[in-house]
């Protein structure tokens, strides 16, 4: 083979290593920076896209691995990702130290400013993360922080997303998984957490108490006044019957009255005269009713007794 022949063998090896390293096939749901010269020149998008060896390079940048572990990429992966941070020591306003461990979700919107804007962005990200989570937390209580969480969560999300926004990140949400205090608080916890539950039964039994006493005297009270209501009832019926049996006598003695006043004055008598004498007859038989009693009473006007009975007998003997 000829020096000519090597030369352009050379020249076609050449030519096809640049060609390959020309093309860049870039996946779904990635980007790829590339520079000119040094410079920034434009962004990839996802399919298959042509470079020029030598002249324009992807740029490299730091990213977390699953494993935790940081390597250097020419891909950005525009996904949300997820960075699960170790437990924490943290100190509470009321100078309580406890441990917290967070998640992070974020997404990377602009990747020349992930890029160009921050050296190391995982690391960033993490070390804001830790540094604004202890200031969230020192500014609350033990208690407060306990109780808290959607306030952190929402505080957090906060800061971390307005100091991001410049590094192209944008944080989704922040989520506290363990919030652990030290083991002299956790039992001094539970001892009030108990105090509490007693204190709630204790509460819980006298208000049942309460109701029941006051429904027994609601229930004294309606048996008493149906009682008197039956009782008021039971005399209104007994002072009616009362009237409507007068009411009835009365009737009777006048329906009676005026059949005897017919009979009387039909055979030419004073009816008057008969009812006075039938009167001081029956007034008399009730004052010698008794069984002791000795003495007689006449009515005054004796005359016009003896006068009332002689019409009597004149009217019998009619």
């Amino acid at each position: 083979m000829s020096a000519f022949s090597i030369i352009l063998v050379v020249l076609a090896a050449l030519v096809v290593i640049y060609v390959i390293n020309g093309i860049k096939i870039v996946s779904q749901s990635e980007t790829m920076i590339v520079e000119r010269l040094g410079r920034y020149h434009r962004t990839l998008q996802a399919g298959i896209n042509i470079i020029l060896p030598i002249v324009e390079r992807p740029k490299e940048t730091i990213a977390r691995m699953n494993t935790g572990a940081l390597r250097m990429v020419n891909r950005i992966d525009l996904r949300e990702q997820v960075y699960d941070f170790d437990k924490q020591s943290v100190i509470t306003k009321d100078n309580v130290m406890t441990e917290i461990n967070a998640l992070l979700y974020f997404q990377i919107v602009d990747p020349v400013k992930s890029v160009y804007e921050i050296k190391n962005l995982p690391m960033a990200i993490e070390k804001l993360t830790q540094t604004t989570l202890r200031n969230v937390v020192g500014e609350m209580e033990l208690d407060e922080t306990l109780t808290s969480r959607d306030t952190i969560n929402s505080k957090l999300r906060n800061v971390l997303d307005e100091a991001t926004n410049k590094w192209g990140v944008k944080v989704n949400r922040v989520e506290l998984q363990d919030i652990t205090p030290p083991e002299s608080i956790r039992f001094a916890m539970e001892k009030q957490m108990q105090a509490e539950r007693d204190r709630r039964a204790e509460i819980l039994k006298a208000e049942g108490e309460k109701q029941s006493a006051i429904l027994k005297s609601e229930g004294e009270k309606a048996a008493e006044i149906n009682a008197a209501e039956a009782e008021k009832q039971a005399r209104i019926l007994k002072a009616q019957g009362q009237a409507e049996a007068q009411i009835l006598q009365a009737e009777a003695e006048a329906k009676a009255i005026a059949q005897v006043s017919a009979a009387v004055a039909a055979k030419g008598s004073d009816p008057v005269q008969y009812l006075l004498a039938i009167k001081y007859i029956d007034g008399l038989k009730e004052m010698v009713s008794g069984k002791d009693n000795k003495t007689v009473y006449l009515p005054y006007e004796a005359s016009s007794m003896l006068s009332s009975l002689g019409s009597i007998k004149d009217l019998f003997n009619k």
